[in-house]
C-alpha cells in the first residue's frame, strides 16, 4: 500500500499492520473460508485436533496464516499449543510429512494435501474452516487511496471480481490465460495444478463475491488477542469495508 495502490494479503496481516499504525484497509474478500488445514497421513490416527496432543506438528514458522489458523483450530477444540510440539520447518511441509519427520503439518488445504496425494500418499485433512470462521485472503488498499480516489478503488475491485467470476465460470480458460503470466506454469504438472485450482474454486465461491463476513473478522481479532499478537481490540469497521463490493 506504499508504492503499489493494492496488494493481496491474508486478513490477520491487516489487523497486525493496523496495530502498528499502518493505514491499510481490506476492500474485498477473495477467499470466503480460511484455507489453512492440518494434514496427516491417513494411518497416523490423527482424525481430530485432540489427536494432535503429544504429536510433532510442522509448519513454516510461528508466524503467518498457517500459525494463526492452527491456533484458531486448537482454541476452538479446547487444545493448548503447549500440548503438542511445533517445529518450524519452512515451506517444506510436503517433504517433511512424506519422510515422516513430522506427525502432521500445517499448510493450505488447496496445496499440500493435493501434492501429497499426487505422490501416492493417503492423507487426512483437518480444515480450520470446519472449526472456526475466520476472515481470509483478500485485497487491501491504503486509506489515502480510498480517501483521494474512491472511484479508482471501486473500479479496481470490480475488475478483480470480474476476473474471479470469469475464473469460476471457466477455470480451464483461466488456467490457459495464467500461463502467460506465471513463468513456471507451462512446465508444471498440469493435472496437479488443475486440482489445486479446482480446490481453490470452492474457497472463492459466494452468493456475493468479495463480501466480508463481520463475524469472521470478529473471530480473527479474538484469535490474535488470545495469542497476544494484539495488545488490545481494534476498530474493525476501519480495518475492512464492503462499500466497494458490488
Amino acid at each position: 500500500a506504499g508504492e503499489l495502490p493494492f496488494a493481496v494479503v491474508s486478513a490477520e496481516q491487516v489487523l497486525l499492520a493496523r496495530a502498528q499504525g499502518v493505514p491499510v484497509v481490506y476492500v474485498t474478500a477473495w477467499y470466503q473460508d480460511f484455507p489453512v488445514a492440518v494434514v496427516a497421513k491417513a494411518d497416523s490416527g490423527i482424525e481430530t485436533p485432540a489427536d494432535l496432543v503429544g504429536r510433532r506438528v510442522g509448519l513454516p514458522g510461528l508466524f503467518g496464516a498457517n500459525y494463526v489458523g492452527l491456533r484458531a483450530m486448537l482454541s476452538a477444540a479446547g487444545v493448548a499449543e503447549a500440548d503438542l510440539t511445533l517445529d518450524s520447518i519452512g515451506f517444506n511441509q510436503v517433504a517433511a510429512l512424506a519422510a515422516d519427520q513430522e506427525d502432521a503439518v500445517v499448510g493450505y488445504q488447496t496445496n499440500e494435501p493435493i501434492q501429497l496425494r499426487a505422490q501416492g500418499y493417503e492423507v487426512t485433512v483437518l480444515p480450520v474452516a470446519d472449526y472456526v470462521s475466520l476472515a481470509a485472503n483478500g485485497l487491501i488498499a491504503s486509506e489515502m487511496v480510498i480517501a483521494e480516489d474512491p472511484e479508482f478503488v471501486a473500479g479496481f475491485v470490480e475488475a478483480f471480481l470480474r476476473g474471479l467470476e470469469d475464473t469460476l465460470a471457466d477455470p480451464d480458460e483461466a488456467y490457459e490465460v495464467s500461463k502467460r503470466y506465471v513463468d513456471t506454469l507451462a512446465e508444471a504438472d498440469e493435472a496437479v495444478q488443475k486440482e489445486v485450482l479446482a480446490a481453490s474454486l470452492d474457497f472463492w465461491r459466494a452468493e456475493r463475491l468479495g463480501f466480508s463476513q463481520p463475524a469472521a473478522w470478529d473471530n480473527m481479532q479474538a484469535v490474535l488477542l488470545e495469542m497476544g499478537l494484539l495488545a488490545g481490540p481494534l476498530d474493525l469497521d476501519a480495518a475492512y469495508t464492503n462499500e466497494f463490493v458490488p
